[in-house]
């Protein structure tokens, strides 16, 4: 019994719907996954695949929309950014209990703690760093019209959006009261920097949602497009700044490669990301601000669906530590704020 997949219906709708896809399958359920779930699927010849779905019970209604991130990244891999294939999507709730989609696998190191990036040799870390934000930068190049997202969503006023959003995600989803929360949100708003430009906006872009060959340090496929939308280049290259360590002193994420050391600061990506690009990177402060805001109430989603059983039944799952998780990136985003006003 795999929980979330039902293996004979999702097994007959895998060989009528995915090319090359032979039974009998097994499905593993790939660990560290907090948001939708994610399985590893091997075919009887040994081929693999990745299937992606929905958490289990209840999910906020806008969250979690298979086909959505199915049509990003069947868009997506028409350009130069490295992404999966897409390779089906099935739609009839009655095969497994809710959507799922399903795209190729691809062989690559997800780098999301300082252990991890033990795996990358130091000589190659600064390459895989500028890869990584060059990535970015072709990602933010991309016409979105031209490979038919321009209807993804609305294209101005992509912080306003988001932090309408997000506040309304905060009021359904909190289990407790926090009111760094409020404060931050209302600093934010009152200080809406102008949106350079329309993108395909990651929104989750980081080492982490990433595959790395670490044999050569390339970016070899962006996963975990979920949060995907159309906005302002500057909060993917804030949010990457959550995620990166200058050193000893501010190494805040655990899931954050960078404190191993070898890697360019911060500082030097958005450089580099301002040089390719021609933007104005000033603001970028703004960004990070908004994007440990922003993280918290994502992280607070997810810890109330851990709390709920939504997610699976995962071992080694903290539930104190990850209660601290939204209070310490709420702290985090205040400070940041202030030093704004």
């Amino acid at each position: 019994m795999i929980q979330g997949i039902d293996v004979v219906a999702v097994s007959s709708w895998l060989e009528s719907n995915v090319d090359g896809a032979i039974a009998p399958f097994t499905f593993e359920l790939i660990a560290g996954g907090r948001s939708n779930l994610t399985y590893k699927v091997v075919g009887a010849d040994g081929r693999r695949f990745v299937l992606r779905r929905p958490p289990l019970g209840h999910v906020l209604a806008t969250a979690h929309d298979m086909a959505r991130e199915h049509r990003i990244i069947a868009a997506v891999g028409t350009t130069s950014v490295p992404v999966p294939r897409a390779l089906g999507l099935c739609l009839d709730e009655s095969v497994n209990g809710a959507n799922f989609y399903v795209m190729s696998w691809v062989d690559g190191v997800v780098l999301d703690s300082a252990d991890k990036a033990d795996l990358l040799d130091v000589s190659l870390r600064r390459p895989a760093a500028e890869h990584l934000i060059d990535v970015l930068a072709e990602l933010h190049a991309v016409d979105v019209d031209a490979v038919g997202l321009g209807d993804l969503a609305r294209r101005g006023g992509y912080i306003e959006r988001q932090l309408k959003r997000w506040s309304t995600q905060w009021e359904n989803s909190k289990t407790r009261e926090l009111p760094e929360i409020d404060e931050v949100v209302r600093r934010l708003s009152s200080h809406v920097p102008d949106q350079q430009g329309v993108v395909i906006a990651h929104g989750d872009y980081r080492f982490g949602n990433c595959l790395t060959d670490v044999s050569v340090g390339r970016i070899a496929a962006v996963l975990d497009w979920e949060l995907c939308t159309l906005g302002d280049p500057l909060a993917d290259l804030g949010y990457l700044g959550v995620y990166w360590s200058d050193g000893p002193s501010n190494a805040l994420r655990a899931n954050d490669p960078t404190p191993a050391g070898g890697f360019p600061t911060y500082g030097d990506l958005v450089e580099r990301y301002a040089r390719t690009t021609g933007r104005d990177v000033s603001g970028v402060d703004y960004y990070v601000a908004f994007s440990c805001w922003r993280l918290a109430v994502i992280s607070e989603g997810v810890y109330a669906r851990y709390l709920h059983g939504a997610m699976g039944e995962q071992e080694g799952i903290d539930l104190s530590t990850m209660k601290l998780g939204p209070e310490g990136l709420a702290q985090r985003a205040l400070e940041a704020v202030r030093r704004l006003s």
